[in-house]
Formats: structure tokens, sequence, C-alpha cells
């Protein structure tokens, strides 16, 4: 998870990713921790920025946890779901009755133009290879005026993590690739948006720390939402027992706390309208 070069590098296994979140939905909301956050975080901005006109489509939903506080908030609202991880749209879907439900990969919505009043996601745009062309997909299903309004992970995400899996590699003689997955920046967002030609462009960040025993937990939660590194070039196998020992003393000698480990997270907020005409 978090950056080591720019976003046009960026080469995530879509298979990978689909896999690894479908096969830990029933584990998400146990270890979800800084994505409820997200999500409770982002609906009050949401909130503060006006009336939301729907229908409204929530893009990479997860177990539905936004579109549940969504509806809790406007509970007269349509709203549909999607997640690219079958079993994570099965999961929303049985929670959810009253939204629609269906699989989709946020760069290649199976929707008609115009379709929505608003498309909303959280924790999901990071994943996406493209992100310029999924902003302008998600963009290409608004109707006219309709707000684009999605909370992603930037590029100091894990920035802890990265920077000990850093020096234990150094430390080890390696050079290669990290096992930790990049993330775009916020400029990168801020650019995306524009170039999807939407306006009223507002897009900022903030970090969301959470803490863990030691390093094994951590790594513990990040598999059991299915935050693995997917990255279609990373190292083959896991780390070595030797770099990964290195890097869990990296990590607590520099970062650690008496109540802990820290684990930052880079939240980038980024709202627009899509031109009424």
């Amino acid at each position: 998870m978090a950056t080591i070069s720019g976003m046009n590098s960026k080469k995530v296994d879509i298979r990978q990713v689909r896999q690894h979140f479908s096969s830990h939905a029933e584990d998400y909301d146990r270890y979800a921790l800084v994505q409820k956050t997200v999500v409770e975080k982002f609906l009050r901005r949401l909130e503060d920025a006006g009336p939301l006109d729907g229908p409204v489509l929530d893009v990479g939903t997860g177990t539905g946890e936004l579109a549940r506080q969504l509806l809790a908030r406007w509970p007269q609202t349509a709203v549909t779901v999607c997640d690219i991880a079958h079993g994570m749209t099965r999961h929303a879907a049985r929670s959810l009755p009253q939204v629609t439900a269906f699989d989709a990969d946020a760069q290649r919505l199976p929707v008609k133009a115009g379709r929505f009043g608003a498309l909303i996601s959280c924790s999901v745009y990071q994943w996406v290879n493209d992100l310029p062309g999924a902003i302008a997909e998600g963009a290409r299903v608004l109707k006219p005026g309709g707000r684009l309004a999605v909370a992603l992970f930037g590029e100091r995400t894990l920035q802890e993590l990265r920077e000990a899996h850093r020096q234990a590699s150094h430390s080890g003689g390696a050079v290669r690739m990290s096992h930790v997955q990049e993330f775009p920046a916020e400029g990168e967002v801020a650019q995306a948006l524009a170039s999807a030609g939407l306006e009223q462009i507002e897009v900022d960040s903030a970090d969301e720390v959470e803490w863990h025993p030691d390093v094994p937990a951590l790594l513990r939660s990040l598999k059991k939402i299915g935050a693995q590194n997917a990255n279609s070039e990373r190292p083959p196998g896991l780390a070595s027992r030797k770099v990964m020992q290195q890097m869990i003393k990296h990590y607590t000698g520099n970062f650690g706390q008496p109540e802990g480990i820290p684990a930052t997270y880079q939240v980038v907020y980024a709202f627009g309208r899509k031109v009424k005409g």
C-alpha cells in the first residue's frame, strides 16, 4: 500500500484485487476501522456540500457501509451499489435489500451515460490503474450537474511501513521493488478530476493514524481486509525472513511508542460537479 513512483507507472493486477477483497468480505467490518472512520468523515463533508440529488451510485461498496450510512441520512434516496469483488457485492446486497447491486469495475461501469445524480465512493480509487480514466468514467454516468465525491488513500498511506521496508531491503543488500503498494498523490487526484471536465473541484487530505500492538498485528489486520499488494510487478513470493525481521526491527525502533506502533493513512477527499450543459 503506499507510494514509490507516479500514478502512470502503476500496474495493479485487477484479478488479485477482486480475489483479495472477495475472500475477506466476512472479516472486513471487524478490521476496517480506518475505512469506517473515512466513511463517517466523508459523509459529513458530503452533507456540508448541500442537498444530494439521486439516484446515487456507490462504487466499490464493499460490505455496504457507505450506502448504509447514506440511507440513514437520506432514507428516500434511490441507491445502487457495485463492487469488483463478488463476495463484497453479495454481502452488501444481503444487508441492504432496498438497494440495487451488481458487480462492476470502477474503470468500466456497465451503466448508461447520464444515469445518476451522484457518484460516491470511499477507499476504492487508489486501486485503479488509470485514475484519470476511472474518474472520467464516473463523470460519464452522471447527469449534467451531478456530483462526484470520492475519498481514497493517498501517497503517504502506510509511510511507516514503506520506510521500514526500504531500510530493511537496503540493509540486506536487496535492490528490488517493494512489497508495499503505491497510491496516488493529492495533486494527481485533482488533475484527474480536472481532466474529466468536472467543475467546482475541491481536493484536500487529512491523515488518520491507527495504532497496533506490534508490526505483525498490523500486517494481519491488512490481510484480513484484503488490502494486500496487488501490483503485477511486485517481487515474487513473500519477503525473505531476514528482510521481514529487519523491517519489524526498523519499524518498531523508528516509530514505536508505549501505546504500540502507528500506521498513518493519508485520506484524499475529492469533490466535483459535472458541467450542466
